[in-house]
Parts: C-alpha cells; structure tokens; sequence
C-alpha cells in the first residue's frame, strides 16, 4: 500500500491544493454563505490559476467582510475604493464590481427559491452529478449543466458567471463530482 493518497494531479505539489482537493473540492455544499463565496472566488480566479487565488483566500475572506451576502450586496463607494487598494487581493474593477452586483443578484434569488442552495441544486434535483474521468484531459471546462446555469444567472443580471467558470463553480461545491477515477476522493460522497 503506498503511503502517499493518489490524488486528482492539479493539486500535487502544494500543500494548500492538496488541503483544498481533500477536505473541500467536489464535496456537497448547502450553506448559501460558502456558495456565494466559493461562486465570487471562482469569478476572481477568471483568467488566473486557482492556486494564486486559493493563497489569498484568507485575504479575500477578510476583505470582503467573510463574503457574507447582504453585507457585500450593501457596499457603496467607499468600500470599493478601499477593496481597490488592497494589495491582498485580486485588484480588478469588474470583477470586484461583479462580486457586489452578484450580492444583490443572490438576494433576489434567495426570496425566489427560498435559499441559493435551492436554485443551484435545483438544476440536478438536489443530486450529485458523478463522472468517471480517468485523465484530467478527459475532464471538460463547461458542460450543457453549465451552459444552462451560467445562461439562466446571466438573464437574472449576475456578471463573470460565464460557462467555464460556473463549471469550476460546480465541481468545487459538489454539484458535479469530477475527482478521476484513480483518486482517493472518488466515489466518497459528502
């Protein structure tokens, strides 16, 4: 038996991918507070790798008041002056602009559906959707799920939910479950 788990490859070598691949990514997340959080880290990470990101996390969570929802929905000008000076995030004007608007995007859907969870999950029925990849190569950056959900939050006026992103937004909350084959994290539920 080898000591070492065989994990998914993208989180070899780092501590904090690894952490992240085996406590967080793909498992089930209901909690409205940790999916908004998770859907504004993953618009942040557009165009940039998930490691740069996931190292700032602490800073994002501190800067952005814990994400929580109504909080953010409520920030005016001077909130995102002083989110633009700080050196521990990521310093872009639309996406910080985007993470505010999708606030008060949440919002409205939460008085919709009830709860975020309800709307998010409510494209599978509550259930995991789970892939048998054996090579990341085989693993896709958007499917017609994503398409549809990044289509239907567009239309509901979120900003940077395209499909690949939104994609990466579901496999982290476990919407879909795209841990390969070979991996320790396969086929482990919740």
């Amino acid at each position: 038996m080898p000591n070492e788990k065989s994990r998914c490859p993208w989180a070899d070598g780092d501590e904090r991918m690894a952490k992240y691949h085996d406590e967080v990514w793909g498992k089930a997340e209901h909690d409205d507070q940790k999916l908004f959080a998770k859907l504004c880290l993953d618009l942040m990470q557009a165009g940039l790798m998930w490691r740069t990101i996931l190292h700032k996390q602490e800073s994002f969570h501190e800067a952005f008041d814990g994400f929580h929802i109504e909080t953010v929905a409520g920030y005016g000008e001077a909130k995102f002056e002083e989110l633009m000076q700080n050196s521990g995030i990521v310093r872009n004007r639309l996406k910080i602009r985007a993470v505010i608007n999708n606030a008060a995007r949440v919002m409205e859907i939460q008085k919709e559906f009830g709860s975020f969870n309800a709307y998010i999950w409510g494209f599978t029925n509550g259930k995991t959707i789970k892939n048998s990849w054996e090579s990341i190569a085989e693993t896709p950056t958007s499917t017609p799920l994503s398409d549809a959900v990044s289509k239907d939050l567009k239309k509901r006026g979120f900003r940077f939910v395209g499909t690949t992103i939104i994609y990466a937004f579901l496999q982290a909350v476990g919407v879909v479950n795209d841990h390969l084959t070979s991996c320790f994290c396969y086929g482990k539920e919740g």
